[in-house]
């Protein structure tokens, strides 16, 4: 990958930290989510270099993995689970998805319903 260009992007005004994008010349982008840290040092400037040390860190633990069991996935992770549905063009396997995703978020994903109580006017002269 060829880095093009370089976003950052502050995390609530960057008091959560910052999001470091690199994006390739083919249009790959890696996304590195930086957390602020306990003093609250972390800017716009030291967030690339703290974005370079994650994926450094991240690529050294793929190697070592790599050379402890010859493989770069997990070993928990069973074969094939890697490809999803989309990638498959599995429509049910993607709707079964969604499905478990809505309810791994109820109620949050229930729509909104709206009430009210009136009281209706008129004459309170009767």
């Amino acid at each position: 990958m060829q880095i093009a260009g370089i976003q950052v992007y502050p995390e609530r005004g960057g008091k959560a930290g910052f999001t470091v994008e690199f994006v390739g010349t083919n249009g790959e982008v890696v996304s590195v989510s930086c957390p602020q840290n306990a003093d609250g040092s972390l800017n716009r400037l030291n967030a690339v270099s703290q974005a370079k040390e994650i994926l450094a860190a991240a690529i050294e633990a793929d190697e070592t993995l790599l050379a402890i069991t010859g493989t770069k996935r997990s070993p928990s992770v069973p074969e094939g689970a890697l490809a999803n549905a989309r990638q498959a063009h599995d429509r049910d396997a993607m709707e079964e998805q969604l499905e478990e995703g809505l309810e791994d978020t109820f109620p949050a994903s229930d729509p909104v319903s709206i009430t009210s109580s009136a009281i209706p006017k008129g004459s309170s002269h009767r």
